[in-house]
């Protein structure tokens, strides 16, 4: 495995099992140039390339273009233009008041939800309404979590800490690495990996399913079992085992103790008030709700967009076709946790939260010279384009399936 970094060749064939960002992440870029990704995840370049040394096997041929065919040599060099503007700017430093402010708010709502339990018993209105807070709790955890997992919040030691909810960090960076390398692109991105076991995604892909007759599920409904097997379920009958299964195949003893001490605390805080029953039914109860929320949230901006194999184009083309933003407010800002600016997340994957919307409109400006679309719609909107994307592409599989 080669790829090219600033015209320089670096076999990673065996450094990649050592790559503290994962083996397949680097991997993707394999036989190709990786100069904006490399810039895009590392904080500390300077650092990094210490150990890419030992790496180095050559340079690029001097009559060697510095761009593939498949990119936009232009592009690259102006996004690589808004890249310098970006950091000079300070838009990749983070406001530490402000995540501080965001953990509060976090707290205060988890201490809500027992003092609700502990005030008004456990008849059914306290009990969902402390479901309700709880399940808030978890997913403004994880946009807390998955931005401190990125690197930009505070120093890289506390970004090696599991998720306050029961999952270990090591694990998310272990999948989203990977799908801010390569979005939307079969077989490198993880969170299109339901195709094709439960879902036909993209148009690509879903009329090869056809013309291959195979068919693991009948994709023409997907859109109506989406809200069955989707929304309700990753979480609780997905992510909940699978996250135990991570960490001890990969004998992660330190992050399979923090997790366990998550489960730990919530069973103690509230089996004196609800019993073993009413605990675990309040746990189930979060984890849907938190499951809920998740999904709807993250796929929004992808399952819509363009999924196909990876086509090797540049980095800004990359994500700009497997990404859309939802418009700003201060319920949507809340809501998503600033995900509704994926477009600028992922241009600039270690950029904090609170400067999305300061670098959007540079974006929009590059987007418009270069003549590429820039989506931005209202989240009901971003979330009925999930169900139809899902329709359109389970139609194409049928008459593919039917006819070709």
């Amino acid at each position: 495995r080669w790829l090219v970094i600033d015209r320089k060749v670096y076999d990673i064939s065996h450094f990649c099992r050592r790559h503290p960002g994962g083996s397949r992440v680097i991997s993707h870029y394999a036989g190709q140039d990786a100069t904006d990704p490399f810039i895009a995840f590392h904080l500390d370049k300077a650092l990094v390339r210490k150990y890419m040394n030992p790496l180095l096997i050559g340079e690029l041929a001097p009559d060697q273009p510095s761009f593939e065919p498949s990119k936009n040599k232009k592009l690259v060099e102006d996004f690589r233009e808004l890249r310098a503007t970006v950091e000079k700017m300070g838009l990749l430093q983070p406001n530490h008041a402000f995540f501080i402010l965001y953990l509060c708010h976090i707290l205060v709502l988890d201490v809500a939800a027992w003092l609700i339990i502990w005030y008004f018993g456990a008849s059914l209105v306290p009990f969902l309404f402390s479901a309700v807070l709880l399940g808030t709790v978890q997913n403004q955890s994880q946009d807390k979590e998955g931005t401190k997992g990125r690197r930009s919040t505070f120093s890289r030691a506390l970004s090696s800490h599991p998720f306050p909810q029961g999952a270990p960090a090591s694990w998310w960076n272990h999948l989203h690495f990977q799908h801010h390398a390569k979005p939307n692109c079969f077989r490198k991105d993880p969170d299109v990996n339901m195709h094709p076991l439960f879902f036909a995604l993209g148009k690509t892909l879903s009329v090869e399913l056809g013309v291959q007759k195979k068919k693991f599920m009948p994709y023409n409904h997907q859109h109506k079992y989406f809200f069955i097997i989707g929304p309700p379920a990753l979480v609780p009958l997905y992510f909940q085992w699978y996250v135990f299964y991570f960490a001890v195949q990969r004998k992660q003893w330190a992050d399979l103790a923090w997790m366990l001490s998550f489960y730990i605390r919530f069973f103690l805080t509230y089996l004196p008030f609800l019993g073993v029953k009413g605990t675990l039914g309040l746990h189930m109860l979060v984890r849907f709700i938190e499951s809920n929320w998740f999904v709807w949230v993250t796929q929004m901006n992808h399952i819509p967009m363009h999924i196909d194999y990876d086509k090797n184009v540049d980095w800004f083309s990359t994500q700009l076709q497997a990404t859309c933003n939802v418009h700003q407010s201060l319920f949507n800002d809340w809501f998503s946790g600033h995900l509704n600016f994926q477009i600028e997340h992922h241009l600039f994957p270690t950029m904090p939260r609170h400067n999305y919307w300061k670098v959007a409109p540079l974006v929009k400006s590059l987007c418009a010279k270069h003549g590429i679309e820039y989506q931005c719609k209202p989240l009901l909107t971003a979330f009925a384009d999930i169900v139809h994307s899902l329709k359109d592409s389970g139609e194409l599989w049928l008459d593919a399936y039917l006819h070709k």
